[in-house]
């Protein structure tokens, strides 16, 4: 709040304190202030100020840090003030009670100021500061309670609530309650002068500061205050003693004598009226006395003052009113009533309380009361005045929308005519008036008014005016009394009064054809209360509400005979029999007003088939079916007639109620076109409460055989069903032959209907359906709704409905059919307990999972339908888990849904979505098992087990799976082995679209069994099945291998077919591709993959090296495990393929010493080649070791190769040399493989071993071998082969790296003519076999998508070019390769390599395009010299500027790839990134024309400045950059970061910040590498051409320009700025007389000329969206340049970095050159102002004949075309 950084007044040096002002203020008046503050009435000192000089003794107690608090609980600041109190509290909290003492003599003033606050906040903290206090001082707080009291009494009644909440609390911490009263009086005076200063006379200006506070915050505190005085008087009131208030009758004389307390009855604020009135009250009921002193005003202030209506005011006001009338009799002597009170009464109840009427209207009654004769007379006008307007404030809008305001009204309308009554019940003239108008004109209009409306229907009215004629009827003597008592006649004429009203009022409601359907309503309403005010009163008391609800269910008064069961009915069913409430009425007047509207209704309805009047007396009969009233209904002739005519046999004519029915009722019912049925049905019902079960039986038979419409059977079996008592009565006819029969009829004609293809969805068709879903989940007591026979033959009709779905192939108009099955199967299931011990539901259970689980593309049933069916499955299980517990049954529905699923991944062929179908019905029934217990699963136990194939069928299924995953093990070295398929066939086969059986019944298993184990918390992660199998205890851990084995599987496939992708990402989404998780029992697993590793060897052996790899494996102390699986070193001998395979797989785990007995042992068999059947299997263990890093000596690596150059010699045929090799086998080919395998060790790891004459075999070997690949160019196709092509380029390529990079080692014990023979013959013998290779496979195979295409021997092949030298591509011996018209400078063997190469750019193989790429890089920078020597023969005289196109050949791949990027990117708008698949055709397209692109620049920056030009000339003109650009723009991602990052790296890495490597046998991050290299070709364009970038950018509509240009400023101009800067820093190039620096900071480079006394000083800024901006130009220092000079110089140079496609350096260049030329003597060209050309870098040398200037020619060309003349610039004439 303070100003500390504000300049201080001059002179001023110290600053404020209030410490210094309080001690100069001591010094001055002599005494030493404790408190300061500004004056008030209520405290004198409200600020604690902290101790000065001299008072040490008075704050010796006061802590150091309560007194900063306390002056902080001074400040004005709010939130100051609130975090001060808080700290107080929580001090009082934590500190000792003694330091908590000293504070109490300060806290008072402090307390009464702050808990009167402005900020509610601060009040609510101080109260509860105030209880910590409290607790902690405890009895010390006495002597300051005088002090305290009357501010804590005001905040206990302080309007916001949480604030009087905490002063009471910290009250009762403070005191107990038997102490309470004893306090209070205690300080009852001081608390008086409090309550009464505040009162009387406080202001809203003398309670707070005028001059700092606003006007409307002390308005709101003064009338807060005013409130809780006034409260605070009543709480006083009620805690004190009487005694005390005896005491205390002057000083409240005092308080309420004046005039100013009773004017605030009519203070604006409706708070400080209601307090008002809350005083009053208190001081009639405490002090009477003290009231008839003041009677006058308190009448007055109370009853003038009843039209008050705010919510706040009016409860208070009229118990103030009710307490006034009652304390002071002669009220009504000072208040005229006429006047003044009675018309403000009648306006209030007119208008309904005003919305009020839940407070007002229960004060009536007791106000009626309470009114004196003189008041009410005249008594008769006074009522009917009092009645109709307290009626009319039912009209009251408020009254009309609450329910809660009408049934106040209503209550007491019947509470003050019960009173009214009660009053006057004397004989004579005037009371029997009273009693006329009550009745006729008051209570009968409203009910008549109650009866059309449903909202006083549904009120408490009829139950009040049903008790109160219940009370009439007692004190009439109608109720078992004599009759006698006082009044009795006076009732009964009240009675008879009212009966015949009513009587009237109904009768007109009934006797008129056009009746009112809800006034019908409305009076069965009423006469069903007036039957039964019980069963209301009940349902009201137990909802404890003022609406009434009335039930319109039976009851049961009648007993099975026909007899009535007494005088009175008994109660409706279900009602407990217990003592009643309120009674019934006794009087016959009732049903002598059933039976009359009954009759009136009987008469609409047979002469004017009235259906409101029969739906009435349906109504009527529900609560009155007597003998009485059903006699009356058959007393016409009409009825008789029908009787003689339509009577059946079975009809027992005594009974009036029986014949009703048959003779009535059912007539009715038969009607043609009767669309409601309901109120018939009940009528039914309600005549059967009075016939006998047998009857009952006979009836209902009669009906069900009528041919009725379906829906009102359902109804009458629905109504049967709605009680025990009906549905004992109707068992019989339920369990009967009758409506069973009935009910199978009605399931066949709705299945052969629908079988028929109807769609009809009627509402007959509906209640046919919902009538057999009833009869079959409707069960009691374990027993079904009708008989069991017919329960079950309904299933089966069900059943073999919903099994043709299976077998027909269109079932488009059978859904509506389904649908309704899946309903009634569902609803049967679900409801029913022990429903499937029917044979006939099981069956129906497993029809309905065997169409959910087939491909819903045969069945062609909609997804609703299916998700109804996967509804009755879900039931099923769930009835079946309650029905058979833990016990399996080996015929019930698991095991036939388990066999049939087997059946189905056995033998159908199924493909990806029948597949994911299958699994996901067998998901559901999996996932309902596990989630119906928490315990161990029996069933799914069962279940999973019956799923399982067993041993036999896994072996049949596994090795039916395709065998092309042995490709890429084999070729990639992971896997030693051979191959038993001789035909070229099995490769040549692609994969169907079926899914293989055996990985179908692994994605089934491992899914299934993962849910389960999710459900019981068991999984960890991808690999639950091992842990659920393990946890059960009855899988072995075969069916986990066969899941390992299926995923090593879809691993090892070629991913990029389409099949193979999606079956793998199938298992990939379903968790099932990865590795098993530590709580595996990896032991017996491991077991099991050694076995059959060892036995088959092939993809078990990769199974096993990835099982190996895991973390919870590799880790763990498993190896001894493995160890003790092979044993001795000795078993892997003699080697067999499965051996060989197992063991390169577990050598990474043996021990050193393991490895060199094995390796031992294989040297031996190598040795003694002549005893060992297999050289090739002990070869291959050999390198197994090696490659580990076995030890081996010398000598020993020395003798393997001696025997292998004695193979040369007498086993030629084993080296392969120049055979055909299509006809070797696998066995031939591996042993040569391996061989070249051993040779490429000695190589790269032990050179030393070799000499002269090994290295001539090694040498010539290789060069053999690649002689006879290259002979056997068609026979790739065969994977040994490939195998043999790429093991040879891999021996060529540890060749390469060895003689490019000899180890130090080596190096001296090498050959003197080693080195030079490989240089001068082998590499040249190598290359030119190499080169034609890749030429030759694309010719023989010219398919990339072809299954047999050789793509690891081109990756293999292309690693080995990568290290042809650059003379070995310029001499070449390609086939020579020429196109006609082509313009070239270049030699023929370097247009042959063009030729050739670059058509392969656009190859559908990376590794062929990255190799082709890489080989074109190489010579690149050869290629402009052969256009520089042919473009110095033409003369720079050529008018137009010449353009010069690169290579041709290159610029034919440019032109065929754009037209396909262009519709490949058509539809992607600049700035977004188009996704391309990786291998896919387009990426190929777009690989290759970026390479195209990235082999151009390279081709342009190798250029020199002349020719750069003349390029990017004819890249204008022929838009191909300008492409170019559009395409990279699609093909960038917008966010370029560099993949693999870490989320906390500071610098970010980009595509634009790290370089691409484009590596032939590259595998991971292909997906980015296209992105990337997009990137990369991007950085290069701007940086080798940014003057032809800049111009597109210019050209470009401004969404294309401000995307290019917030991209490129984002990740681009950095990065390029840098490097400018940086090459400029790195520049070894000099200049004479300039020097250049850099300033990397400002981006800026500064460059200084300087010539004899001439000094130029040019400063270059590189703008923000380098490239893309123009780079500016400024002036820095000149000197002895004349102005206009220094500006063309400015001009050109700015013109130099604009326009010229190079760096600035070279800009730099060519502006010193244009200097020096012009202080040479050369004259500028006066059209370009610049000596040399921009372009071409020529000089003036057209001179004018007229005015002998000179221009350079492409000037004078631009100038004569754009003028169309023909004159000099300078002086206008013609030029010649």
């Amino acid at each position: 709040m303070g100003g500390k950084n504000k300049q201080r007044t001059k002179g001023n040096v110290r600053p404020s304190s209030s410490g210094r002002a309080a001690e100069l203020l001591a010094r001055e008046s002599g005494v030493v202030p404790g408190f300061i503050g500004f004056g008030s009435t209520v405290t004198s000192e409200l600020g604690y100020v902290p101790a000065v000089h001299g008072a040490e003794e008075i704050d010796s107690l006061v802590d150091a840090d309560f007194r900063l608090v306390l002056r902080k609980m001074s400040k004005r600041d709010t939130v100051t003030k609130l975090k001060a109190i808080q700290e107080f509290g929580s001090m009082c909290q934590e500190r000792d009670a003694e330091e908590v003492k000293g504070v109490l003599p300060y806290w008072p003033r402090i307390y009464c100021k702050i808990s009167v606050d402005h900020d509610r906040r601060v009040r609510e903290a101080t109260q509860q500061a105030f209880e910590q206090l409290v607790l902690k001082v405890r009895r010390s707080l006495a002597p300051f309670l005088k002090s305290l009291m009357g501010h804590w009494l005001m905040a206990q009644c302080d309007t916001y609530v949480p604030a009087a909440s905490a002063a009471c609390l910290a009250f009762m911490a403070a005191f107990p309650p038997s102490k309470q009263t004893e306090a209070l009086s205690f300080c009852r005076d001081e608390i008086l002068n409090v309550l009464q200063d505040t009162l009387l006379k406080e202001t809203a200006d003398t309670l707070s500061d005028p001059q700092s506070v606003p006007e409307e915050e002390r308005e709101t505190k003064f009338i807060r205050m005013l409130t809780s005085s006034l409260l605070g008087v009543k709480k006083l009131l009620h805690l004190l003693p009487n005694s005390d208030r005896i005491l205390l009758q002057d000083r409240l004389t005092q308080l309420i004598s004046p005039s100013k307390f009773w004017k605030y009855s009519k203070h604006k604020t409706p708070q400080v009226r209601g307090a008002l009135s809350e005083v009053v009250s208190a001081l009639c009921q405490y002090t009477p006395g003290l009231v008839h002193k003041e009677a006058a005003r308190a009448s007055a202030a109370v009853l003038l003052s009843i039209d008050d209506t705010d919510p706040v005011v009016l409860p208070p006001l009229w118990e103030a009113v009710l307490h006034v009338v009652t304390t002071i009799p002669d009220c009504w002597t000072h208040v005229n009533a006429q006047k003044g009170f009675l018309p403000k009464l009648w306006a209030l109840m007119r208008d309904g309380g005003g919305g009020m009427a839940k407070a007002l209207h229960p004060n009536l009654m007791p106000l009626v009361s309470r009114l004196p004769q003189e008041v009410t007379e005249p008594a008769l006008d006074f009522y009917t005045t009092f009645f109709t307007s307290l009626i009319q404030g039912l009209s009251a809008e408020r009254a009309v929308a609450s329910p809660i305001e009408s049934a106040a009204i209503v209550t007491a309308v019947v509470e003050c005519m019960r009173f009214s009554v009660l009053q006057h019940t004397e004989e004579g003239e005037e009371q029997r008036k009273i009693q006329q108008m009550l009745i006729s004109q008051q209570l009968l209009p409203l009910l008549e008014s109650a009866v059309g409306k449903p909202s006083l229907q549904n009120g408490p009215l009829f139950l009040l005016v049903t008790e109160m004629l219940i009370s009439w009827e007692k004190r009439a003597g109608l109720h078992g009394g004599d009759g006698s008592q006082e009044g009795a006649d006076v009732f009964k004429i009240l009675l008879g009064d009212f009966w015949e009203g009513i009587g009237l009022l109904l009768v007109r409601f009934v006797d008129t054809e056009e009746a009112d359907q809800k006034a019908l309503e409305g009076v069965a309403t009423l006469l069903q209360v007036m039957r039964y005010p019980d069963k209301v009163t009940g349902r009201k008391q137990g909802h404890k509400k003022k609406s009434v609800k009335i039930c319109l269910s039976e009851p049961g008064d009648i007993d099975r005979n026909g007899m009535e069961g007494g005088g009175r009915d008994d109660p409706p069913e279900g009602e407990p029999q217990q003592k009643k409430a309120v009674g019934s009425l006794e009087s016959e007047h009732l049903e002598e007003v059933v039976c009359q509207l009954a009759q009136l209704c009987l008469v609409y309805v047979t002469e004017k088939q009235s259906e409101r009047h029969l739906v009435f007396l349906s109504l009527l009969l529900r609560s009155f079916h007597t003998p009485r009233v059903f006699t009356m209904l058959m007393e016409s002739e009409c009825g008789e007639k029908q009787s003689a005519e339509q009577s059946p046999p079975v009809v027992d004519f005594k009974n009036t109620a029986m014949r009703f029915l048959l003779e009535r009722v059912v007539a009715w019912l038969s009607e043609e076109g009767r669309s409601q049925s309901d109120h018939l049905v009940d009528m039914i019902f309600s005549s059967l409460h009075c016939c006998s079960p047998q009857e009952t039986t006979r009836i209902l038979n009669h009906i069900t055989t009528m041919n009725l419409p379906w829906g009102i059977l359902l109804r009458v079996i629905q109504k049967a069903n709605e009680g025990p008592e009906t549905l004992k009565s109707c068992r019989d006819w339920l369990k009967g032959s009758v409506l069973g029969e009935r009910l199978f009829g009605l399931a066949e004609e709705l299945c052969n209907t629908g079988r028929g293809h109807s769609t009809s969805s009627s509402n007959e068709n509906i209640h046919s359906w919902t009538l057999i879903s009833l009869v079959l989940s409707q069960h009691h007591n374990n027993e079904p709704l009708i008989g069991e026979v017919y329960l079950e033959k309904i299933l089966e009709k069900l059943h073999a409905t919903l099994s043709e779905t299976k077998a027909q192939s269109d079932q488009g108009g059978m859904e509506p059919l389904v649908c309704f099955i899946c309903d009634v199967a569902s609803t049967f299931y679900s409801s029913v307990t022990d429903c499937l011990l029917l044979a006939s539901a099981e069956e129906l259970l497993l029809t309905a999972f065997q169409i959910t689980a087939q491909d819903h593309s045969n069945t062609h049933l909609s997804v609703s339908v299916l998700s109804k069916l996967r509804a009755v499955c879900v039931a099923g299980v769930q009835a079946l888990m309650q029905h058979s517990g833990d016990q399996f049954q080996e015929t019930g529905f698991l095991c036939s849904a388990a066999v049939w699923v087997k059946r189905q991944l056995l033998t159908v062929s199924l493909d990806i979505k029948s597949l994911q179908v299958l699994v996901s019905a067998v998901e559901s029934v999996v996932e309902t098992l596990t989630t119906a217990r928490s315990q161990d699963l029996p069933l799914l136990t069962h279940f999973l087990s019956l799923l399982t194939p067993s041993q036999l069928e896994w072996t049949s299924i596994r090795q039916a799976l395709p065998p092309q995953w042995m490709k890429s093990p084999l070729l990639s070295g992971r896997l030693r082995m051979t191959c038993d398929y001789p035909s070229m066939d099995v490769w040549k086969s692609t994969l169907l679209s079926q899914v293989p059986a055996h990985l179908c019944a692994c994605a089934l298993l491992g899914r299934v069994i993962q849910m389960a184990a999710t459900g019981h918390q068991y999984l960890i992660n991808t690999y639950v099945f091992v842990c659920v199998c393990m946890s059960w205890r009855f899988f072995s851990s075969s069916p986990v291998s066969e899941l390992l084995y299926a995923v090593q599987w879809c691993v090892e496939m070629d991913l990029s077919l389409a099949t193979v992708s999606q079956q793998h990402s199938l298992l990939t989404d379903w968790g099932l591709s990865g590795c098993p998780p530590g709580l595996v029992p990896v032991r017996d697993l491991l077991e099991t993959l050694y076995t059959r590793s060892v036995a088959e060897g092939g993809l078990w052996s990769l199974c096993l090296e990835r099982y190996l790899q895991v973390d919870v494996v590799a880790t763990s102390s498993i190896t001894n495990v493995v160890r003790k699986l092979y044993g001795d070193p000795a078993s892997w001998f003699p080697v067999s393929r499965a051996k060989l395979s197992t063991l390169q797989v577990l050598c990474p785990v043996m021990t050193r010493e393991e490895r060199r007995s094995v390796s031992s042992l294989a040297t031996a068999g190598i040795i003694n080649w002549q005893d060992n059947d297999d050289v090739s299997g002990c070869l291959g263990v050999l390198l197994c070791c090696l490659h580990e890093h076995s030890p081996i000596h010398v000598e020993v690596l020395q003798a393997v190769l001696a025997s292998m150059m004695e193979w040369r010699n007498s086993r030629e045929d084993w080296f392969l040399f120049s055979s055909d090799l299509s006809k070797a086998s696998a066995d031939q080919l591996i042993l040569t493989v391996e061989m070249m395998r051993f040779l490429s060790w000695l190589v790269s790891s032990s050179p030393s071993a070799l000499g002269g004459s090994q290295w001539d075999f090694l040498l010539c070997c290789m060069l053999a071998w690649l002689e006879t690949a290259c002979e056997n160019v068609s026979g790739l196709g065969n994977p040994w082969v490939q195998l043999f092509v790429c093991e040879n380029a891999s021996l060529i390529v540890e060749l390469s790296r060895f003689f490019a990079a000899p180890p130090a080692a080596a190096a001296d014990s090498l050959p003197a003519e080693l080195t030079a023979e490989w240089t001068d013959f082998f590499i040249e013998g190598i290359y030119s076999l190499l080169l034609h290779l890749p030429v030759k496979i694309t010719d023989a195979f010219t398919e990339p998508d072809d299954p047999l295409f050789p793509l690891a021997v081109l990756r293999s092949v292309g690693v080995a070019l990568t290290y042809i030298p650059v003379q070995q591509l310029l001499k070449n011996s390609l086939p020579a390769n020429f196109i006609a018209d082509q313009k070239t400078n270049l030699p023929g063997p370097l247009q042959t390599l063009l030729n050739t190469l670059c058509p392969l750019l656009l190859f559908k193989a990376r590794p062929l395009q990255i190799t082709v790429y890489l080989l074109l890089e190489k010579v690149m920078g050869q290629l402009p010299e052969c256009d520089g020597e042919g473009e110095s023969s033409k003369t720079e005289e050529d008018a137009e500027e010449p353009s010069l196109s690169p290579p041709e050949s290159l610029m034919a791949v440019l032109s065929a790839c754009e037209d396909l990027c262009e519709s490949v990117l058509a539809g992607v708008q600049v700035g977004e990134f188009a996704v391309v698949q990786p291998l896919s055709v387009e990426y190929s397209c777009f690989l290759g024309y970026l390479l195209s692109w990235k082999l151009l620049l390279s081709f342009f920056k190798a250029s020199p400045s002349q020719l750069r030009v003349q390029y990017s000339l004819y890249l204008k003109r022929s838009h191909s950059l300008h492409k170019l650009l559009i395409h990279l723009f699609k093909m960038m991602p917008e966010n370029p970061v560099y993949p693999g990052q870490s989320a906390d790296t500071k610098d970010t890495k980009t595509f634009f910040t790290e370089s691409l490597s484009l590596d032939v046998d590259k595998t991971a991050g292909v997906e980015w590498e296209l992105p990337h290299l997009a990137c990369g070709v991007y950085y290069s364009a701007v940086q080798d051409l940014p003057a032809m970038v800049r111009l597109w950018w210019n050209s470009q509509e401004k969404r294309v320009s401000t995307a290019v240009e917030r991209f490129t400023m984002r990740h681009v101009s950095p990065v390029l700025s840098a490097q400018e800067i940086a090459s400029v820093h790195a520049s070894t190039q000099t200049f004479d007389s300039m020097t250049v620096k850099a300033r990397s900071a400002a981006r800026e480079v500064i460059a200084t000329y300087s010539v004899d006394d001439i000094f130029i000083e040019l400063v270059i800024q590189l703008p923000q969206n380098h490239p893309l901006g123009s780079i500016t130009v400024e002036s820095g220092r000149r000197v002895g340049v004349a102005v206009q000079q220094w500006r063309n110089w400015m001009l050109q140079l700015s013109t130099y970095l604009t326009h010229q496609n190079g760096s600035i350096m070279e800009g730099l260049a060519l502006w010193k050159n244009n200097v020096d030329k012009r202080f040479e003597g050369v004259e500028d060209c006066m059209i370009c102002f610049s000596v040399i050309h921009g372009s071409n870098y020529s000089l003036p040398k057209k001179a004018c004949r007229t005015c002998r200037k000179k221009f350079h020619s492409a000037c004078l060309y631009k100038w004569f075309t754009s003028s169309n003349k023909s004159t000099c610039p300078l002086c206008r004439e013609t030029f010649f």
